[in-house]
């Protein structure tokens, strides 16, 4: 998909979703879409695209706590069926990795649901529109 396509508002939802998980701009897939750990980039460095309409919020984190709950839980009742283990283990093994994954998956599942809102044309993403809680004279 191109930039000119999507600046006419045919926008693919999977091609911007996955643009996001790759950090990358929803728009044109160049630009990095994250100035630091989790903020987003008010416009993108290589298409110009404004970015700072996007409303992620929680959506994030939920969805990565419920990826990693249930891996997580998985693990735990694979490791109780195949072996007895003490529960020590549990602490030192699952406790870590409880912490670890959700940190490594929020970037990309944070750029996933702003690519999925800059494709649906979500809050201010579309370019008619207003919000309006902006005052006028702004």
């Amino acid at each position: 998909m191109s930039v000119e396509i999507a600046a006419a508002g045919k926008r693919n939802v999977l091609d911007a979703m996955w643009r996001g998980a790759l950090c990358r701009c929803p728009n044109c897939g160049k630009g990095k879409l994250f100035r630091s750990y989790l903020k987003v980039n008010d416009t993108c460095a290589e298409c110009g695209e404004e970015l700072s309409h996007h409303r992620a919020d929680d959506l994030p984190p939920y969805i990565a706590i419920m990826i990693v709950g249930h891996v997580l839980v998985g693990l735990m009742l694979h490791m109780e069926m195949s072996w007895h283990v003490n529960p020590t283990v549990y602490l030192f093994t699952l406790v870590p990795l409880a912490v670890i994954l959700p940190l490594l998956m929020l970037p990309s599942i944070k750029g996933a649901v702003v690519g999925m809102q800059w494709a649906n044309l979500m809050h201010g993403f579309d370019r008619g529109y207003r919000d309006p809680a902006t005052p006028d004279d702004i």
